[in-house]
């Protein structure tokens, strides 16, 4: 990569350094707004190209641009990409923490010689003074922020750092300024013009129109089971899925991978090394897909994402556009699908108790828009469009679930005045749920403490259900009829346009929603935990109890030794036919397995030859017991014979705390030798008359124990012997 300089026009340099012929959108004006020195502010959509907007006239200027960038992994990616088209090493480098004392110096050695055209910068190593001092001697072509949208407290990423960046700049020296960003409001925008001083700047924006996309939302139920069912439909094609903690990230991974889908977990946890491993693995097609938090954003430019799934709804409409904008960056197929449920709204609420007020309303606005785009029943596309100021003209945009599978609408005129006279008389005091119960004539404690069943509006929507209700609330309050304050926990109240409703109700239609579900546990117990949610197959479940009951009796054991429900239940859900594909239910470790799973699975082999089961692949999901993360660590030192409160302490646990996660051990199918422990706490005798009752007992339930020896023994001693006992007879 040769140097030049700005005579060459930005069309030969373009094809001089990227070997394109042509430019993108505005970015040939972008390029000749930098080469001319005026500040520039560019709002362009993922993929539209905006890196080449700076990189370009940095190529072709004298000096060195800065580029300030958040992440150390978008760093790397853009440096690499810049080093790929050929020339010098030296011609793009980031300044950042990861490097060395050495490999610092040797940064500054290049561009003190003239060779780097762009240095990559953390805000943070803006700060530093010695890194202040170097570049106020250099000759710097220009600054350009990248992801400025940090820079505004509206933006769904803001960093308190980028707001010093302009102080900063200024200190170094005053040179022209390009601030670029993939998603930005209005108020946003004009955030980030203030702050960095740029009033004048000439303003290029993109549409905000990704034609490739199709968007759809789906109600959160079965998560784990559909998001393998979807990524083995899309087999070898990139994907990412977002979730909204670490822990979750880490589980969806493990599933993943458990049923045959090359996948790796991303988060802020892990170390820079392994994160920069795991990019690399994903951009090199080592692995098909990442699973990563919507916190943590992922610096990556792969142009092939062909799916992008949300398993938690983001915190903000930006946040979601970034995220789904990583997919169909080619111009190709890219599909984005959220699993949604109310709940995750809630949870994201909390987080806001305790922050400053008006950081809580921001938050709360930012919600209130990505509930109103979850449940819209109008074209999705116009929805996001209409969010950042642009129109999109009809009402169908063909590419959307709403579009494809259009919503019925009712007319809502007496329901909405139904909500908001509820809200009115009972003193805008409560909650969506005290409503609904109050409109459908439920009788809650809640009603009876508050005198509900006295009021007017009580029963008055019983000819609904609660789903209804609840519907009408989300749609009135999304519609600026009523307020919900977070700070009161959710109070409802009416808003002026909600009281001027009340006064004078006008005809208005609401959509017949799509029921999410707001209760998203039979996610995390299907795809963790396997806790039942009854048989699939209930003549198969039969035929496995009574195989159960004589498996039990044969070895003189109680039925629940051999296999709890659960595990029957999943077993008529998976049809496992060899001792191999037992091992992956819940509950069943190998020892199990080994000592009691041959007649089983010769059973569910038969029974689905003789009814023809099909077992599809992608229909049976393969589940990952939740494991005690410290599984090692607790197995090791029991082996080591340490006395348990000492265990419990050099893991900061409480005794409880420990010895459930000795159970999520031994239910897992791990035997673990406690007896030198027992034998201080318990004599011989009343450790045989604990282990003869759980020999007979028809179940493991440790209330039923407890009532059966009247305060012989404590819960611990008696959730101990039942480790005992399921260790030495059941594993």
């Amino acid at each position: 990569m040769q140097m030049t300089n700005v005579a060459l026009s930005p069309k030969d340099a373009l094809e001089e350094f990227f070997g394109f012929t042509k430019f993108k959108g505005d970015q040939e004006k972008i390029v000749q707004s930098v080469l001319d020195r005026k500040d520039t502010f560019v709002i362009m959509p993922t993929g539209g190209g905006k890196s080449l907007c700076y990189q370009l006239p940095a190529l072709m200027c004298e000096g060195t641009a800065i580029v300030v960038s958040p992440l150390i992994a978008l760093m790397k990616n853009q440096v690499d990409l810049l080093r790929g088209f050929g020339g010098e090493t030296g011609v793009a480098h980031f300044l950042n923490s990861s490097l060395t004392r050495n490999e610092a110096a040797q940064v500054k050695n290049d561009i003190r010689a003239g060779v780097t055209k762009l240095l990559y910068v953390a805000p943070e190593s803006l700060t530093k003074k010695e890194n202040v001092e170097f570049l106020s001697d250099i000759k710097i072509s220009f600054f350009a922020i990248d992801e400025a949208h940090c820079i505004s407290e509206w933006g769904h990423d803001f960093r308190p750092e980028y707001r010093r960046l302009r102080t900063i700049f200024n200190e170094i020296k005053r040179v022209p300024m390009i601030a670029l960003t993939a998603t930005a409001t209005e108020k946003v925008q004009e955030d980030i013009l203030k702050n960095l001083d740029i009033p004048g700047a000439n303003v290029f924006k993109a549409s905000f129109n990704r034609p490739n996309l199709f968007y759809e939302v789906r109600p959160k139920k079965d998560v784990a089971r559909e998001i393998i069912r979807y990524v083995k439909q899309h087999a070898g094609r990139s994907g990412i899925i977002y979730c909204l903690s670490r822990k979750k990230v880490e589980e969806i991974a493990e599933t993943l991978v458990v049923n045959g889908i090359k996948a790796l977990p991303y988060h802020a946890g892990m170390d820079a090394a392994q994160r920069a491993s795991h990019q690399d693995r994903f951009l090199m097609e080592d692995v098909d897909v990442i699973v990563a938090t919507i916190a943590f954003g992922m610096g990556i430019d792969k142009p092939d994402v062909r799916f992008v799934i949300h398993h938690d709804i983001p915190k903000s409409l930006e946040s979601y556009y970034q995220e789904t904008g990583r997919g169909g960056r080619d111009g190709g197929e890219g599909k984005c699908v959220t699993f949604y449920s109310y709940k995750d709204i809630e949870k994201l609420e909390k987080f806001l108790q305790g922050k400053p007020v008006a950081e809580q309303e921001i938050g709360k606005q930012l919600l209130a828009d990505t509930v109103s785009y979850a449940e819209t029943s109008m074209c999705r596309r116009k929805y996001l469009l209409h969010y950042f100021g642009e129109q999109l003209p009809g009402d169908n945009c063909g590419a959307c679930d709403n579009c494809t599978n259009p919503k019925e609408y009712f007319e809502a005129k007496n329901d909405l005045a139904l909500v908001l006279n509820a809200v009115k008389e009972s003193k805008e005091r409560h909650r969506a749920r005290f409503i609904c119960d109050l409109l459908t004539g439920t009788e809650t404690s809640e009603i009876k403490n508050y005198k509900g069943d006295k009021l007017k509006a009580y029963g008055s929507g019983g000819e609904r259900d609660g789903h209804h209700w609840m519907a009408v609330i989300r749609q009135a309050n999304v519609g600026g009829f009523l307020h919900k304050d977070i700070e009161s926990y959710g109070n409802l109240s009416l808003t002026e346009e909600g009281k001027k409703f009340l006064k004078k109700p006008v005809s208005i239609t609401f959509a017949k929603e799509r029921e999410y579900v707001t209760d998203d546990s039979a996610d995390d117990d299907i795809a963790v935990n396997g806790k039942g949610g009854g048989a699939a197959d209930e003549r198969l479940m039969a035929m496995l109890r009574d195989l159960r009951h004589t498996v039990a009796k044969k070895n003189k054991l109680a039925p629940y030794v051999i296999f709890q429900d659960p595990s029957l239940e999943e077993m008529t859900v998976r049809y496992p036919i060899t001792l191999d594909e037992l091992t992956l239910i819940t509950g069943v470790g190998a020892g199990k397995a080994q000592k009691f799973g041959k007649p089983f699975v010769e059973l569910i082999a038969q029974y689905v030859e003789e009814n023809e089961v099909e077992r599809v692949d992608e229909a049976v999901v393969r589940t990952v017991m939740r494991k005690s993360s410290n599984k090692v660590h607790i197995i090791q030192n029991i082996d080591k014979r340490l006395a348990l409160e000492s265990i419990a302490k050099s893991k900061g646990l409480s005794m409880d705390a420990l010895i459930e996660e000795m159970e999520t051990i031994v239910m897992s199918g791990t035997r673990l030798d406690i007896n030198y422990y027992l034998e201080d706490k318990l004599d011989e005798d009343a450790q045989e008359e604990v282990m003869d009752y759980f020999r007979d007992a028809e179940s493991d339930n440790l209330e039923e124990a407890l009532k059966e020896f009247d305060g012989s023994y404590s819960e611990e001693e008696l959730r101990l012997m039942r480790l005992k006992f399921m260790s030495e007879v059941a594993n």
